[in-house]
């Protein structure tokens, strides 16, 4: 499958991280990648940091989403960015989705 332009929800199979945590890498080329996380209610991204330039979408749920200390309660439709470097994570509330996108691209994740 060709991920570097078009990506078929339905055709891209969840990986399972573990711990009610399960991402699916939906487009990527060198410069930029978007992946969806999903996690069940309680579940955890553990606080973290990467060279990475980060954004998250809620598009379901509620989390408890930390960057480098300071916390914020985001819901359906909030945004944050990630700065590189940053120490950030996340608590999943509700249970929900994250949209991530990075650039340049995770090759950890592919």
């Amino acid at each position: 499958m060709d991920n570097t332009i078009f990506g078929n929800d339905n055709d891209i199979p969840w990986t399972d991280l573990g711990q009610g945590v399960q991402r699916k890498v939906m487009v990527y080329n060198d410069e930029l990648m978007v992946v969806k996380v999903r996690f069940e209610a309680g579940s955890v991204g553990e606080l973290h940091q990467h060279p990475h330039v980060q954004t998250s979408y809620v598009s379901k749920g509620k989390f408890s989403y930390i960057i480098d200390g300071e916390e914020r309660i985001l819901e359906r439709g909030d945004v944050c960015i990630v700065p590189s470097g940053r120490l950030h994570g996340c608590t999943c509330i509700e249970a929900g989705e994250l949209i991530d996108s990075f650039t340049p691209y995770r090759q950890d994740f592919v």
